[in-house]
């Protein structure tokens, strides 16, 4: 068992004891030339925001999970399009990063509540509270643009799927280190804790 893992299952039963937590703020730091390509290149690829499967099978548990995902999230959103079209984004954004959709759907519940126009009292937007910096570093330079739900899920997924790589798998400072409170505690267990709502079982 990784260390990530263990902190995960630690932290798990203490995140109902914290309240929710704010957003923070990814912070502006350097970035060797190579990385900035890298995550340019991830940013700007073209890609279809609907996922494609190549097994019957794997699409009758996408279909599955979106279903279940979609009642869980008609709390935050009522217009049923609106929750497909966000759905089959998150499930294309995180899977093209790596990552576990629950894991995001998570993090978007901490960040923002799933408020597309959300803005943090330190400027992050949208989704997945991305900072306007980053628009600068490796996007085309318009913030503005980070309230387009695709552009702002990428965006989100490709900055963990960095923050994750450059912690060496450890998603609890990875999270942290989203957050811009590396290092303590409440925002991964906050994030662990949603994460469990949106674990969905498809077989």
């Amino acid at each position: 068992m990784t260390i990530a893992v263990r902190r995960a299952l630690i932290a798990l039963p203490l995140a109902a004891l914290c309240g929710t937590a704010r957003p923070g703020a990814q912070i502006e730091e350097p970035l060797a030339d190579s990385v900035r390509s890298a995550l340019s290149a991830a940013i700007a690829a073209a890609a279809p925001p609907r996922p494609t499967f190549e097994r019957i099978e794997d699409r009758i548990a996408f279909l599955r999970w979106k279903g279940t995902a979609s009642e869980r999230l008609a709390r935050y959103k009522s217009d049923r399009h609106a929750r497909a079209e966000f759905l089959d984004t998150l499930w294309y954004e995180s899977k093209r990063a790596g990552l576990e959709a629950a894991l995001v759907l998570g993090l978007i519940q901490v960040e923002s509540a799933f408020r597309k126009y959300a803005i943090s009292a330190v400027g992050a937007r949208g989704y997945m509270q991305i900072m306007p910096f980053w628009a600068r570093l490796i996007g085309d330079g318009d913030a503005a643009r980070l309230f387009h739900m695709q552009t702002n899920l990428r965006f989100g997924c490709v900055i963990l799927r960095h923050y994750l790589d450059r912690e060496k798998g450890d998603l609890y400072l990875a999270l942290g280190r989203y957050n811009g409170s590396r290092g303590r505690t409440e925002y991964p267990n906050a994030v662990f804790a949603a994460r469990k709502r949106w674990m969905i079982e498809v077989a």
